[in-house]
């Protein structure tokens, strides 16, 4: 893992941080890669609880470095390693940065400062949860480049809001404080310190039980669009296997005897 993605882990919770500060973490080819690979890596990291996805410096992610980016999506690379490249997966390379988060099996919190423009507007909804500073700046911003946002939004933003608005943020680019895309049901929560509130909401999350926040998570991305036999079905098979596990036993313990759990991962 290249230094342009941090991670630190502690006590369950994963830290990730952007870190190209210098250009407001825009998006480089070599941006892609490391998010990616961050992302995948803590997919198998049994001991990681959730994740808190941050960037450094003075915002979270300010979109395609379009200089950087100029031709990885030209015809000519559609099939081979250029951002068209899907391979088995049903996303491309251009829409993992984004949808590696909403597939991670445990939950994932954005803390969005400064710019979330455009793909790193994306990448923030790929997350579960949304914190923004009040002055934040949002936009799906595509539109100012010709270009329709394509970084699996289809997959993440119809969770959030009315198909409506969906378009004319589309439509128009408009950029949004905290408290503006928190009204339009973009973000989560406002929060003057956004990635302190997101560390926090993830260290009570890494205090419950593994197992049941990963089903819990699981169970709503498989079901939540899927008929009510899926679901229903899903729900069953899930508890099925977290009742009398040795997780769930510790939770019903702890509870009893009025003490902190000790989950194992």
């Amino acid at each position: 893992m290249t230094d342009l993605v941090t991670v630190e882990v502690d006590l369950g919770v994963a830290d990730v941080r952007l870190n190209r500060p210098d250009k407001y973490n825009a998006l480089s080819p070599e941006m892609f890669k490391a998010i990616i690979e961050a992302g995948e890596r803590l997919a198998e990291a049994r001991e990681v609880r959730a994740v808190v996805l941050s960037g450094n410096g003075r915002g979270f992610c300010a979109g395609l470095d379009m200089m950087s980016m100029q031709g990885l999506g030209s015809p000519s690379r559609s099939s081979g390693e250029g951002l068209l490249s899907r391979g088995e997966r049903p996303e491309n390379f251009a829409q993992r940065p984004a949808y590696v988060w909403k597939r991670l099996p445990v939950p994932t919190i954005a803390a969005l400062h400064g710019v979330a423009y455009g793909g790193g507007c994306q990448i923030a909804l790929g997350a579960d949860i949304r914190f923004a500073a009040p002055d934040a700046k949002i936009s799906v911003m595509e539109i100012k480049w010709g270009l329709i946002p394509d970084m699996s939004i289809t997959q993440t933003l119809r969770d959030l809001v009315p198909l409506d608005v969906a378009k004319e943020l589309t439509f128009t680019g408009r950029i949004l404080n905290g408290e503006q895309a928190l009204q339009a049901g973009l973000v989560t929560h406002v929060a003057d310190d956004p990635r302190a509130a997101a560390m926090e909401l993830a260290r009570e999350i890494a205090g419950k039980s593994p197992d049941a926040v990963r089903a819990g998570k699981e169970l709503f991305e498989t079901s939540w669009h899927a008929d009510e036999r899926t679901g229903l079905a899903l729900e069953s098979s899930l508890q099925t296997a977290l009742i009398g596990s040795p997780n769930q036993v510790e939770a019903v313990q702890a509870n009893f005897e009025k003490r902190t759990p000790k989950f194992s991962d």
